[in-house]
């Protein structure tokens, strides 16, 4: 399994060093098999050639970023797929590069990656409910949606949280620091495990699971999902393995009461079989 194997060795790299793009398209290479992941770092290149045409001609960083925007939302076309919001190919890097349409994640990945290349300090922000980007500079931040192909002021994203919470949550200047890579890698892997499990494909959320417990091996969360999914393949010791682990280390709760209900279950199981 090339693509299992090749993004295990870059999920256990120093965070920094991990290549987010390439990280990305080995994600998708595992459900698209023979994709050419060179092939698709090439065009991350080639974007970024294009937009630095624009860019260098901007006097300062604000512009910079205006410049960008438009090369990758005007000139080549990226938006967000607002009717198709829940396509499997939404997050994937190779499906995003070649549609040009994606989740505010996966745009905001091209985004960073191609900002990156033209020599800006760009970032990823996990902002509650909206996966942004932001480009830092002398003059402050730049925070950019490129899920909806514009930039955000403070404002903005106050009046957005308190859309989307009804008020509820207040702002937090942290919320718009920048994601780890393994935070923008385990938030793709996420997305496509919730996806594929409303979709009832557990092979495929299987392949979530094991990946995010590749990049977060002690979230007692992760362990409890995959426990359910292979309980879900009646895949009954391995789910056992994964649930009595979760119950080790999970906080009291009416979770952790109804997944005690489920070993127990399990157990009950496994007794009748022997």
């Amino acid at each position: 399994m090339q693509a299992r194997e090749a993004f295990a060795r870059l999920v256990a790299l120093p965070d920094r060093e991990i290549p987010l793009a390439e990280t990305a398209l080995w994600i998708a290479a595992e459900a698209r098999p023979g994709l050419d992941v060179s092939r698709y770092l090439a065009q991350l290149d080639a974007l970024a050639e294009r937009a630095g045409e624009q860019v260098a001609r901007a006097s300062n960083d604000h512009e910079r970023v205006a410049r960008l925007n438009h090369s990758l939302f005007i000139d080549e076309g990226f938006a967000g797929n607002h009717d198709e919001y829940e396509d499997p190919r939404n997050s994937f890097l190779d499906a995003v590069l070649d549609r040009r349409t994606g989740l505010p994640i996966t745009l905001s990945l091209v985004y960073v990656e191609v900002a990156r290349r033209i020599g800006l300090e760009a970032e990823g922000v996990g902002f509650p409910g909206h996966f942004l980007a932001k480009v830092s500079s002398n003059d402050g931040d730049v925070i950019v949606d490129a899920f909806h192909r514009e930039t955000l002021s403070l404002e903005d994203c106050k009046r957005r949280l308190e859309e989307i919470s009804s008020g509820r949550v207040p702002f937090e200047p942290d919320m718009l620091a920048a994601s780890s890579h393994r935070a923008i890698l385990r938030r793709v892997l996420t997305n496509l495990k919730h996806l594929y499990a409303r979709l009832r494909e557990p092979e495929n959320t299987l392949a979530c699971c094991d990946r995010l417990l590749l990049i977060a091996p002690d979230d007692p969360i992760e362990w409890r999902d995959r426990g359910l999914v292979y309980r879900e393949l009646e895949c009954f010791g391995a789910a056992l393995s994964d649930l009595n682990r979760y119950l080790e280390t999970a906080q009291k709760g009416p979770v952790l009461e109804r997944i005690r209900r489920v070993v127990d279950e399990l157990e009950g199981r496994a007794r009748q079989i022997h």
